[in-house]
């Protein structure tokens, strides 16, 4: 499994009929930030994942890509790559939160 960013969706009204009435997001992977590690850094790549949960943009997920993502509930038979499977809570690295970021105090 992997974590990313829910950045967009995509619509496609020409599809697999297998995949139709599935919706699809766009995600970008993320990355601890070995010299920060105190947050995310995105990472390069942007990926296409067939979306099992519900989940909206800018909620941090995860998602399976390959053979794993055909393990998901329902999609087994469907031509997928990416499934996303999770809408992440918390995340904390060294005992610290890195996600969701603290957010600056009220003056």
């Amino acid at each position: 499994m992997l974590l990313a960013r829910v950045i967009g969706h995509v619509v496609s009204t020409k599809k697999d009929e297998a995949m139709q009435g599935r919706k699809l997001l766009l995600l970008r992977p993320l990355l601890v930030d070995e010299a920060n590690p105190t947050q995310f850094r995105p990472g390069a790549n942007t990926i296409v994942a067939v979306d099992s949960l519900g989940a909206g943009q800018g909620e941090t997920v995860l998602f399976c890509q390959g053979s794993s993502a055909r393990q998901a509930a329902g999609m087994q038979t469907l031509p997928v790559d990416a499934v996303v499977v999770g809408i992440v809570d918390a995340v904390d690295v060294l005992n610290r939160t890195i996600y969701p970021e603290a957010k600056p105090a009220k003056k």
